[in-house]
């Protein structure tokens, strides 16, 4: 009897740790894909759908469609550095830190952020936005808006460029970024 249940321990320990070290690795290979600019990395690692949580917007993909978000995200040049992954039951929170033009232009760059995943079959099935403390929105929002007012008077042809999380919408994201700051240039001469 006690060997039955000393077996029945060892299996139930087992197949804990081999999951807590697959979502260790799924989460380490999706960060890596970024890092890398590799989607088929970030591709590997996704359930056959995956839903996307930032406050209070619930953006579902498949994988295709996570592609052009992919895309988006990889005209600002981002950095992401995976600082730790701890294990939660079914999920785990990662938390990294991430860099990009974008970030420094809205003054928010090296943003720490703490995502929870979920798995499905083994698979990354949702990320969730929890926490991002050295973030501050307020003057991320007012950097964004003064930058989407300022393109709306000045260069109309781009307006509506916060909105399209196209290629062509985070490279007009850019545009709009460098005529801002040539003008904040001009003003100084």
């Amino acid at each position: 009897m006690k060997k039955i249940i000393f077996l029945f321990l060892l299996i139930v320990n087992i197949g804990c740790t081999e999951k807590e070290s697959t979502s260790k690795e799924q989460i380490t290979t999706y960060y890596e894909g970024f890092k890398n600019s590799d989607y088929s990395q970030v591709k590997e690692t996704l359930s056959d759908s995956l839903v996307i949580v930032a406050g209070d917007f619930i953006t579902p993909f498949t994988s295709e469609s996570y592609y052009q978000q992919f895309k988006w995200d990889s005209v600002f040049k981002p950095t992401y550095k995976l600082v730790k992954i701890e294990n939660q039951g079914d999920q785990a929170i990662a938390t990294i830190t991430l860099s990009s033009a974008k970030h420094e232009f809205l003054i928010n760059s090296q943003m720490t952020c703490s995502n929870k995943f979920y798995f499905k079959e083994g698979k990354i099935s949702k990320v969730e936005e929890l926490d991002c403390p050295n973030t501050n929105w307020e003057l991320w929002g007012k950097r964004v808006n003064t930058l989407t007012d300022w393109v709306k008077l000045n260069h109309p042809q781009l307006d509506g460029f916060i909105y399209d999380l196209s290629m062509k919408g985070a490279q007009d994201y850019l545009i709009a970024i460098e005529l801002y700051e040539q003008r904040e240039v001009k003003v100084l001469e």
